[in-house]
């Protein structure tokens, strides 16, 4: 059923990794980096030898500390692409708005220097901070504001007034999660721009006739409107370029996570539908996860989404799944174990083949892939065995062979995996495992629900599921922590409400009274 198109989606993934790994195409990227940067610097100056010569240690102490710093981006190729696509992009900008502007100068502690300082683009710290995360977007401000300043013959102004928007454009796209806000970001970016033309035009006035001259305020002015305009044009352009790098880097951001959680999907009304109590269990299990990764810092949208498509796969045959189930007609009464273990761990291929379909992100096609791991089918795994002990039994009656008696072999009913990989999938995995279970207590004291969430983390630990995750016992231990309060949360009771007197006037017999008596 998923034949070719499963294999093609697996030959990409082996190429994606080998791409992500190889020290080879990392090395030719770095290579060809440089040399694109050394080529932009030395057309900007004429003292090419000594930019060429700080150009180089900048990105030599850039590597050293993106190896040191960051060793998650430095051993992606694609993320090490992705900083040198956005740093070039960002040099290549300030270069044509230093070319573009006019020769106008303002004063600069005693100095002239040119007004373009004031348009320095805060492009790649706005864009990678979006993309990969603020430590990232803080790493590319000060490399590239450096980098700006030597090209630009170690201007000292461009330098303090690049990293003082590019830090604001971080701050401001850590937690994006509307495009609305690159706009917001955008306009922060151009104000804090602005207060530095304005605070530098100021410097380097003496006398009160300088204040109130024409052409102080016109360059201001001039400087002010630039200032706000070239950062709200780089909010737009971060905006509208953003899908395109997300598609090629292979990453997701808030704003695609936010998009993707519109339950209007088909995938999810369908469900709503044929399946409404799968449907209300992934809604369940993604309150939990998108709160358990909000404990632990991991991606707290990712697990929401994720969530709600996790079990899409038992849309091929609900009724076979115990929250679909009619309680007068059981389908698995007449299935052996085993065949009811092989239509259970069936709805992850399922759910691969329509994710597929309908051409899901592949983190969400991963967790569908992960989110039971190895683990095992243990209601019909006992059940076989059971089936098997009175086998043996009944051989001892009848006095046959015990060896003739089939063995009941534990891989038969486990799923086929793989493991968790990341955080999220590991969450996502001990939720669903957890708002299931969670059904079966009778008497849901905060208690009781604080061992049912430790036993399962334990089992989970225990049957190895979580080994390939980056999970601490540390983030063990505040998921359980917010898991407890969550599950307590959404299983209270509430108070019994007294029935009415049989002295007093019945709810009917007041409503009547009341209408009488307002005619």
């Amino acid at each position: 059923m998923l034949g070719p198109k499963m294999r093609r989606v697996y030959e990409e993934g082996r190429f994606s990794s080998l791409f992500e790994r190889s020290r080879s195409i990392r090395f030719a990227i770095g290579i060809l980096s440089i040399s694109i940067i050394l080529n932009v610097v030395s057309y900007a100056s004429d003292k090419n030898v000594e930019l060429l010569l700080m150009t180089l240690l900048v990105l030599l102490s850039a590597f050293v500390y993106l190896r040191v710093a960051l060793p998650e981006v430095a051993r992606s190729n694609s993320r090490v692409l992705l900083l040198a696509v956005a740093g070039i992009l960002n040099l290549m900008a300030t270069k044509v708005i230093f070319v573009l502007a006019q020769p106008d100068f303002t004063r600069f502690l005693g100095n002239e220097v040119p007004i373009a300082i004031y348009l320095a683009p805060a492009f790649a710290p706005m864009l990678l901070s979006t993309l990969i995360g603020p430590r990232v977007g803080i790493f590319v401000t000060v490399f590239m504001s450096i980098q700006s300043a030597i090209m630009l013959n170690f201007s000292f102004p461009l330098l303090v007034i690049s990293l003082l928007t590019g830090l604001m454009a971080v701050y401001f796209t850590q937690d994006v999660r509307r495009r609305s806000h690159l706009i917001r970001a955008g306009v922060y970016v151009g104000l804090t721009s602005m207060i530095c033309a304005l605070s530098v035009g100021f410097l380097g006035v003496k006398s009160l006739e300088t204040i109130i001259s024409y052409d102080l305020w016109h360059t201001l002015i001039q400087q002010c409107f630039g200032a706000v305009l070239v950062g709200i044009m780089t909010a737009l352009l971060v905006s509208g370029l953003l899908p395109i790098f997300e598609y090629f880097f292979k990453i997701t951001t808030n704003i695609s996570w936010l998009e993707l959680s519109d339950f209007n999907h088909p995938l999810l009304k369908e469900m709503s539908t044929k399946a409404a109590g799968t449907y209300h269990h992934s809604l369940n299990v993604a309150n939990l996860a998108e709160s358990a990764a909000e404990a632990i810092g991991a991606n707290a949208l990712m697990c929401r989404v994720a969530s709600c498509f996790h079990d899409i796969g038992k849309l091929v045959k609900p009724e076979y799944f115990v929250e679909n189930i009619n309680i007068d007609h059981n389908p698995h009464d007449k299935l052996t174990p085993q065949m009811s273990a092989l239509i259970i761990s069936a709805h992850v291929k399922e759910g691969v083949a329509l994710a597929l379909k309908y051409k899901l992100n592949n983190a969400i096609i991963d967790i569908i892939r992960e989110h039971h791991g190895t683990s095992l089918i243990y209601y019909f795994y006992r059940r076989a065995k059971q089936q098997e002990q009175d086998s043996i039994e009944g051989s001892k009656i009848f006095k046959t062979n015990e060896d003739d008696v089939p063995k009941v072999d534990e891989n038969t009913f486990r799923y086929q995996g793989p493991k968790p990989q990341t955080r999220e999938s590991g969450i996502i995995t001990i939720c669903d495992t957890l708002e299931a279970a969670s059904r079966s207590l009778q008497k849901p004291t905060p208690q009781r629900i604080e061992e049912l969430v430790r036993e399962i983390i334990e089992a989970k630990l225990l049957d190895g599921q979580l080994d390939e995750t980056s999970l601490t016992m540390k983030d063990l231990n505040k998921i359980g922590e917010r898991l407890t309060f969550m599950i307590t949360n959404m299983l209270h009771t509430r108070i019994s409400y007294p029935k009415d007197d049989e002295n007093q006037p019945s709810t009917k017999t007041k409503i009547t009274s009341i209408s009488a008596f307002k005619n």
